[in-house]
């Protein structure tokens, strides 16, 4: 057989042009890919700062949602130009996005409350029914909101325990916000005797509240007989005050209506009851020595 030099030849040629067409197609793609990749990262950073000083001149969002959604947008675009990348070099980018979001599916299911604690917290720190330093309660949670984050909300209990709350368990449930609205309504109720001055006992209590300058003039304060118990008349005095002096005020105006019913001769009466035996007993009481009635003991031997 004889060797066709020629046609080798040839074939070399049409190799090496073939190849010399593919470096040169692969690397016009692998350009393209690297100038895509820097654009795309250059991009990403202007819309991450751009969307955090757009979102920092809201009024009233919180730092932490425009750091979440400042990042989502991050990655948002350099997923975008991954795949832009990838479609440089000839690969079929509807399947890689369809593996993309059954990749996301499965994620969403296997993080499913995860993602729920995220969110509520993104609920939570929108529409803000709760803030840092206010005291909620949240049906057994309660106490000082300290940190409000995309998992769990950490607070602090009336008696400084620590109290790490997953988001999803604070906004499934009414809250309890003590600390929203700043002007408050207490009642506190008093007992005095039946037989006591009520009309006395009621301007008291009144002139007590007036006379404390927490206590706001409007709504003026005012007391009213609110039940008649078993043993005493029941006074109610209400007010209004500042949600930071509630309990203040409160203490302050029990111990003022002790001291000064006690020296008007205003009784605070304790629960006692009376019993009244009905009925006549007919038979004489009997007693060891005598037997039952008419009877007489046995005389001694």
């Amino acid at each position: 057989m004889e060797f066709d030099a020629a046609g080798a030849v040839g074939t070399m040629q049409a190799g090496f042009a073939a190849l010399s067409a593919l470096i040169v197609s692969y690397s016009l793609s692998a350009v393209g890919a690297i100038i895509l990749l820097i654009v795309g990262y250059i991009v990403a950073g202007l819309a991450e700062r751009s969307l955090a000083a757009a979102l920092g001149r809201v009024r009233g969002i919180d730092a932490t949602l425009v750091t979440f959604f400042s990042k989502i947008a991050r990655y948002a675009i350099l997923a975008l130009v991954l795949v832009m990348v990838l479609g440089q070099f000839g690969v079929q980018t509807a399947s890689i996005i369809a593996a993309m979001g059954a990749i996301g599916l499965a994620i969403g299911l296997a993080l499913q409350g995860t993602l729920q604690n995220i969110a509520a917290g993104i609920m939570l720190l929108v529409l803000r029914p709760l803030r840092i330093g206010e005291y909620v309660q949240v049906d057994s949670i309660a106490g000082t909101v300290e940190e409000i984050g995309l998992f769990a909300t950490r607070l602090r209990g009336p008696d400084g325990i620590y109290i790490l709350a997953p988001n999803s368990s604070l906004w499934n449930k009414p809250i309890i916000n003590y600390n929203r609205n700043r002007k408050r309504r207490k009642d506190i109720e008093i007992g005095i005797g039946y037989g006591d001055d009520l009309a006395l006992a009621l301007r008291t209590l009144v002139e007590l509240a007036q006379s404390d300058e927490r206590v706001f003039d409007e709504p003026a304060p005012d007391a009213f007989v609110s039940a008649l118990a078993d043993s005493a008349v029941t006074l109610t005095l209400r007010y209004w005050t500042s949600d930071t002096n509630v309990l203040g005020v409160e203490n302050s105006l029990r111990r003022a209506a002790k001291e000064t019913f006690d020296r008007l001769g205003i009784s605070i009466p304790f629960p006692q009851q009376e019993v009244i035996w009905k009925g006549v007993v007919d038979a004489a009481p009997t007693s060891p020595a005598s037997g039952p009635a008419g009877a007489s003991a046995p005389k001694a031997a």
